[in-house]
């Protein structure tokens, strides 16, 4: 059956507006090959309508108490619920990711943001900080930073948006949303759903298309922050053009995976694997290089190929599916350029390593797992974000922390030993924002911290819960001379 090709409007100041851009995308499901929609690229006009309508919203918005703000996100919430099961459908035709394992919980964690961020808000507790004068009372209160653009990856694109959009709007912020060219659909219908649940208008604004929208956005006068999430060679580009503005960065991740010689083997391999294939490896922490220790590699690749055969490549609508096809060309291409060039330099290929021929489109990536990949491979020094599940030997820890730091990108890391001694070593020498223990480099909870280390190309500020506030507010303080007041 033909799927109905809709044209997106931009959302600007509560209404869809028809866009005034000269071009037009056609967005193309990885699932079926269909297109499912055209969207416009937003003009220079459209992008200055969205940013005045933010600007006008702003001073009223964040006016309202933390208590009628939060009500509304609560509000948006509940509708995300309500329509969760036709939301997380349309999200797996425009991604690509399986339903039932992946687009349903997205589609929950994005509700549940809004619900962390309204109770959040209400906490936002300050210093009351002691003066030398007897007679001054110096307090802290935090104050929303103002007009944001918001511009966000197709990987994750109902749950990454709202990793801005729900705590900056809950601290009085407004925000203008260019979502990825390739999956623009969920932000338009994510849009619907906040304008349905009674969020004000001009609050949140929606313009769609590439790198010239972006570059517009951000260098408008009228915006004062930029909230990025994705790829670490845009990153640079964004922050360039954004100058002196606030600035939120997450950007791309490498990570690292270090299985000791005293790891549990089966856990680790599931962890790997599970990192390797969630998403079809499109995820920012997603496990990019394993680094084994050589006494224990064969145990271990016999684990992960065990592992990696519950991972069945299919339709996302099959229940059964736990890996879609890749979301776009140039996403699949790498994967094809870092195999080719691993296999290459001596590595092996022991499971998949190509395109499925026999699926709707050529996006459909087997899961893949490679061996004896080496220190100079693309697969090692870049991030590679395709289902994969690289094996590297090393023969110590020391080896396998210099591997590990020896890259532009820091994110999340996983260490898997049964030595506390050893765990924290790694903690402290990992040159990453994130580490984890024993589980997966993908393991993830919505209100904790996530973000780059310094030193790296991965951005700054955090991602998660009040730590995101804390990054989309601004501290205000206020010196009080008491002495002679009634």
């Amino acid at each position: 059956m033909a799927v109905t090709v809709r044209t997106l409007d931009n959302f600007i100041g509560g209404e869809w507006v028809a866009s005034t851009g000269e071009s037009v995308r056609a967005v193309v499901s990885p699932v079926t090959g269909e297109t499912l929609a055209e969207a416009p690229d937003a003009s220079a006009e459209d992008v200055g309508r969205a940013v005045a309508a933010a600007r006008a919203a702003q001073p009223k918005w964040a006016a309202l108490s933390a208590w009628e703000r939060a009500k509304i996100c609560h509000a948006i919430a509940d509708l995300i619920d309500e329509r969760r099961a036709d939301f997380a459908h349309e999200l797996s035709l425009e991604q690509g990711k399986p339903y039932a394992a992946e687009a349903l919980g997205d589609i929950d964690e994005t509700a549940e943001n809004f619900r962390i961020a309204a109770e959040d808000v209400k906490r936002m507790e300050t210093a009351i900080i002691p003066s030398q004068d007897p007679n001054k009372r110096i307090l802290t209160f935090r104050k929303p930073n103002g007009v944001y653009a918001g511009i966000t990856p197709w990987n994750f694109p109902t749950l990454i948006p709202v990793e801005l959009i729900a705590p900056g709007i809950a601290v009085g912020n407004t925000v203008v949303m260019k979502p990825s060219e390739w999956t623009p659909i969920a932000m338009a219908n994510f849009m619907q759903i906040m304008a349905d649940a009674g969020l004000p208008d001009g609050v949140v604004n929606v313009v769609y298309g590439g790198g010239d929208v972006g570059e517009r956005l951000v260098t408008h006068p009228d915006v004062d922050c930029v909230g990025f999430v994705g790829s670490h060679p845009t990153a640079e580009k964004i922050v360039r053009a954004a100058g002196l503005k606030r600035s939120l960065i997450e950007a791309s991740g490498n990570g690292p995976v270090v299985v000791c010689e005293d790891a549990d083997l089966e856990r680790a391999a599931q962890g790997a694997v599970f990192g390797g294939f969630f998403c079809a490896g499109q995820v920012c922490c997603a496990t990019e290089r394993v680094l084994v220790h050589e006494g224990v590699h064969d145990s271990f690749l016999d684990e992960v190929l065990r592992a990696a055969a519950a991972w069945r490549l299919g339709d996302p609508f099959d229940d059964s599916t736990l890996v879609g096809p890749m979301n776009n060309e140039p996403t699949a291409a790498k994967m094809d350029r870092h195999l080719e060039d691993a296999v290459d330099k001596g590595a092996n290929i022991v499971l998949g390593g190509s395109r499925a021929g026999d699926r709707p489109t050529r996006l459909y990536y087997e899961p893949t797992v490679v061996t004896d990949v080496g220190v100079d491979t693309l697969i090692n020094q870049q991030e590679t974000f395709g289902p994969i599940v690289p094996l590297i030997r090393v023969r110590s820890d020391e080896e396998a922390l210099a591997v590990a730091n020896d890259s532009h990108l820091g994110l999340q890391a996983a260490v898997y030993t049964s030595s506390l001694k050893r765990a924290f070593q790694y903690v402290d020498n990992l040159r990453v924002g994130n580490v984890v223990v024993n589980d997966s480099t993908d393991y993830w909870e919505a209100h904790e911290p996530f973000g780059g280390a310094s030193g790296t190309q991965s951005g700054w500020g955090r991602i998660g819960g009040r730590y995101t506030m804390l990054d989309m507010s601004d501290l205000r303080t206020v010196v009080l001379d008491v002495g002679g007041l009634d």
